[in-house]
C-alpha cells in the first residue's frame, strides 16, 4: 500500500490483522512501522483499534521467549 494513502474498510482490517500477528510474535511497534513504511502512531492506532492489548515498555515479554539454561 502506498504511503500517505488512506486505508479504510477491509484493507484496514487486513492490515490490522497483519500488525496484530507480527506484534504477537514479539515485534515492536517501531519495527512493524519501519517494515511497512508507516509511522509509529499509525501502527499504534491500528493495533488499539483492533483491540490488541499492548505490552508495557521494556522489551520482549512473550511467554517462552528464549532463555539461557545453566
Amino acid at each position: 500500500m502506498q504511503k500517505g494513502k488512506w486505508i479504510t474498510g477491509s484493507d484496514r482490517a487486513r492490515l490490522a490483522r497483519a500488525f496484530a500477528r507480527e506484534y504477537a510474535e514479539g515485534r515492536s511497534i517501531r519495527v512493524i512501522a519501519e517494515t511497512h513504511g508507516r509511522s509509529y502512531g499509525f501502527v499504534h492506532s491500528v493495533l488499539t483499534e483492533g483491540g490488541v492489548r499492548l505490552r508495557s515498555r521494556g522489551g520482549d515479554v512473550r511467554a517462552g521467549a528464549a532463555r539461557s539454561e545453566p
